[in-house]
Parts: structure tokens; C-alpha cells; sequence
């Protein structure tokens, strides 16, 4: 009896301690990681598709072999996810298979300026499509979307540091007023196709603005309309039974989403022409306006929902990444504090909002697409890469779920390839985000490898860490989750 009393206080002060708890279950995993790719992309990425492919059925083409590309990928993290029970994705990955530099370096370029840019592109769809309604047939002024989209990263970035449960809700409720969205914009879209509106289909792959130079950036805006589906990667620690739940939860998911957005991008082209859709900035609305004139004013209401969404996942999920990299040893101790009675990494969450903040300010919805996706999928080549390099060392280590190797393959090679040819296309941008995240090897060697940093100054961080430390009531992880 003793025994047994002695077994429920120690599980009782277990699960009291400071700690991330094992809270995500299947359905808001799923939820998740629908949630969070299913933001801005598939509203406003069809024009840069369209843009930089040239034309109707080749667009198309695009969105169904990004959204193959993407599972593929995600397929190679769920074996990541089993393989590494520890939370932080990607830094965790490329920690694990290539070294402590690759990895420092996905965190350094993820705070400096992915993460930001991610965060002001979905920031500012929201900021468009709430603004833009009261405004219509005008433009409405750039300010007042971006004051919006800094209120909507206020809202998620308060709800993740308030709690795991309200966030994790939060997501669950938005992902099914999404869904609600994209059904809205299919049914009118395939019923006008059913009674054979077929015009803007003729001749789909017929034009001269078809370059080979511009189709990696209509892969960058395609995938970028799927970019997501790793986030269940960032919190391993937090899911039950993640051996289980995550390869289910990312196979339902990507193939749920890569039949939506192109049953979506199938609906706008029957009811858009491709120079309609060029010139729209919110095509979801312009279709509204078309297709559902009795409903076209709730379609921005359900797009901003959709938008706030992705903010939400981003803002869950990416905190956990420095989290872990900050546990490692590789980033600010600050990063790795859990607020004492709220059990959020609040610290994580906290800092990366004025980041999102300046680069809203000034920075523009397109550029941003370029500028953020270049490090992100050279990052994630590298993981799969890794993975490969790992399987083939480490052969006995145990993998619960297992990737075919030509999956694998074909992943890595194709990420690489999209990734040298965006050099070519847009060298400007892809040039400056390669340069600012090799900015991080000089970081990495004076911080990291070998601590040069001054004892004065050392001093002056750790005075400074403590303060905050006791400001934001948070303190370092009692129970090791992994």
C-alpha cells in the first residue's frame, strides 16, 4: 500500500513538474498539420503559379506534383519523427545525421529571416483579405493590412504563450473553417465544369510565356502553398504515441490537402480566365464575386480564418525547435525556459514576434515567397540527405516506420535541383538568403564550437538571461520527454 502511494505522489509531482506534456492526439495532429499548410497559400499562391509557368494546364501540372513532392517529403519525416523521438525538426534531424553546424545554422537563418518572412507573408494574406472588403472596388491602404496582420501575429503569439491546450484548440476549430472554405470554392467550380464551362480550359498548354528559367519560382510559390507539413516534426515530445500518430496523421493529411488544392485551382480556372486571375491580388474573393454572389462577403471572413490558422501552426510548432536547440546548447539558454504554470515555451514563442513585426514592415508578399524558400528547402534537402547517410552508418539502428529508398532519392534530388535553379531565376533574393545563412559559420565558431566570446560580456548576457528569467516566470525543464 505504501508502494502504491509512493507511485501516484512521484507520478503526481511528474506531472506537475516543469515540463512539456504529452497532449496531441491523433485528430489535432491531424488538425495540425492541415491547419497550418492549408493558410494564404492556396489563395494567393495560384497567381505566382500561373505567373511563372505560363500557362492554364501547365499551372496545374504544378500544383499536382508539388503536392506529390510534398508527401513524398513528408513521408521521409515521418520516418524522421519515429526514428528521433526528440522534438525540434529539423535542427534535430541535421543535428542527428550531418552534424552540429547544419544545424546551427537551420536555426540561425530559421530566427534571422524564415520564420519572419513565413510569418509576414501568411501575416499580410490576413491583413489583405480583412481589410480589402470594406474597401472594394478601391485599393485599400498597404498600412492598414499591415496593422491588421501585426494584430493578427499579436493574437496567435499571445494564445501560444497563454497555453498548449487553447492553441491546440485554436488549430482544431480553424482547420475545419478552412476546409468549410475550400469546399465553398469547389462545389460552385465543379458544378459550372459539370455543365460544361469549359472555355478557359482550350488550349491550356498553348503559350509563349512558357521560360524554363521561371519554373522553379511556380514550384517555390506551389510549394510553398504546401509548406507544413513538417510541422508535427517540431513537437514530437508533445504527441501520444508519436510511432503511431505521426506517420498516420502526415499520410491522411497530405493526401486530404494535394486533392483540395487541386480541386481549388480546377474551380478558380472555371470560373477565371488566366488574365483575370493575373490581375487579382485576393483570387479567392474575385472567384467569390463570380461564383457565389450571395456568399462572396463570407468568403474573406473564411480566408482570413484560414490565414490566422497557419499563423497558429507556425507559432506552435517552430518555438519547439529553438526550444530544443537552446536544450542542446546550441542557441540561448533563455530559449529552452517553460513558463512554471502554463507549461509553454514561452520565451521561444515570445521573441520571434518582433522579427515577424520588422520584416511585415517592410517587406513585400511576393519577394517574401522567394526570399524565405531557397534556405527552407535546401535545408530540408539536407535532412533526407541525412537520413540516407544515417540508414546506410547506423543500418541496425531500429526505424519504425521506413521509407522506400527511391522515395527518398527522388525527393532529395529534386529538392536540390529546384534549389540550384532558383539561383538562376531569381539570383537577388536566393543570393542574399544564401549569403545571410552562411553568415552563421562565423556566429556558430565564436558562440558555439569554441566559446570566444569575452567573460565581460558573457557576464553581461547571463545578468541579463536571469532577469528575464525571473520577469517571465520561467525556468529550465525538470523531466527529460524524449
Amino acid at each position: 500500500m505504501g508502494t502504491d502511494q509512493n507511485k501516484k505522489q512521484s507520478g503526481e509531482v511528474k506531472e506537475n513538474a516543469v515540463q512539456l506534456h504529452r497532449q496531441i492526439g491523433l485528430l489535432p495532429a491531424v488538425c495540425f498539420i492541415i491547419g497550418t499548410v492549408v493558410g494564404s497559400g492556396i489563395f494567393i499562391a495560384p497567381k505566382g503559379v500561373l505567373m511563372n509557368s505560363g500557362t492554364v494546364g501547365l499551372s496545374l501540372v504544378v500544383w499536382a506534383l508539388c503536392g506529390v513532392l510534398s508527401l513524398f517529403g513528408a513521408l521521409c519525416y515521418a520516418e524522421l519523427g519515429t526514428t528521433f523521438s526528440k522534438s525540434g525538426g529539423h535542427y534535430t534531424y541535421l543535428l542527428e545525421t550531418l552534424g552540429p553546424l547544419p544545424a546551427f545554422l537551420r536555426l540561425w537563418s530559421e530566427f534571422l529571416f524564415i520564420r519572419p518572412a513565413v510569418a509576414s507573408y501568411v501575416a499580410l494574406a490576413f491583413g489583405r483579405y480583412v481589410v480589402e472588403p470594406f474597401f472594394t472596388p478601391c485599393t485599400a491602404p498597404s498600412a492598414l493590412i499591415k496593422m491588421v496582420g501585426i494584430l493578427g501575429v499579436t493574437f496567435v503569439v499571445a494564445v501560444n504563450c497563454w497555453s498548449v491546450t487553447l492553441a491546440s484548440r485554436t488549430q482544431v476549430t480553424l482547420t475545419f473553417i478552412k476546409m468549410f472554405a475550400l469546399v465553398l470554392i469547389i462545389i460552385p467550380g465543379i458544378i459550372a465544369l459539370a455543365k460544361g464551362k469549359t472555355e478557359n480550359f482550350q488550349n491550356s498548354f498553348e503559350a509563349e510565356s512558357v521560360t524554363m528559367d521561371k519554373l522553379p519560382l511556380a514550384f517555390y510559390n506551389g510549394l510553398y502553398a504546401y509548406g507544413g507539413w513538417f510541422y508535427l516534426n517540431y513537437i514530437t515530445e508533445e504527441i501520444i504515441n508519436p510511432n503511431r500518430n505521426i506517420p498516420l496523421a502526415i499520410t491522411c493529411s497530405m493526401v486530404t490537402v494535394t486533392v483540395f488544392y487541386v480541386l481549388v485551382n480546377v474551380a478558380y480556372y472555371t470560373m477565371l480566365s488566366a488574365a483575370e486571375l493575373l490581375q487579382s491580388d485576393a483570387v479567392a474573393v474575385t472567384f467569390a464575386n463570380r461564383a457565389l454572389q450571395g456568399l462572396s462577403s463570407i468568403i474573406p471572413i473564411l480566408v482570413s480564418a484560414s490565414c490566422l490558422g497557419a499563423l497558429n501552426g507556425g507559432f506552435f510548432g517552430v518555438p519547439r525547435m529553438f526550444f530544443a536547440g537552446a536544450r542542446d546548447g546550441n542557441w540561448p539558454p533563455i530559449f529552452s525556459m517553460i513558463h512554471i504554470r502554463r507549461h509553454t515555451p514561452l520565451p521561444a514563442v515570445l521573441f520571434l514576434y518582433p522579427c515577424a513585426v520588422l520584416m511585415m514592415i517592410h517587406g513585400e508578399i511576393y519577394t517574401l515567397i522567394n526570399f524565405a524558400s531557397f534556405p527552407r528547402w535546401f535545408f530540408l534537402a539536407s535532412a533526407t540527405l541525412g537520413m540516407l547517410i544515417h540508414r546506410y552508418r547506423f543500418p541496425l539502428k531500429p526505424r519504425p516506420f521506413k521509407v522506400p529508398v527511391v522515395i527518398v532519392g527522388t525527393f532529395t534530388v529534386v529538392s536540390f535541383f529546384i534549389v540550384g535553379l532558383s539561383l538562376y531565376s531569381d539570383p537577388w533574393n536566393t543570393g542574399c538568403s544564401c549569403v545571410l545563412t552562411l553568415s552563421g559559420v562565423p556566429v556558430y565558431y565564436v558562440t558555439v564550437h569554441r566559446s570566444r566570446v569575452p567573460l565581460r560580456f558573457r557576464h553581461f548576457i547571463n545578468f541579463w538571461s536571469k532577469k528575464l528569467q525571473i520577469l517571465l516566470e520561467v525556468a529550465q525543464q525538470e523531466v527529460q520527454t524524449y
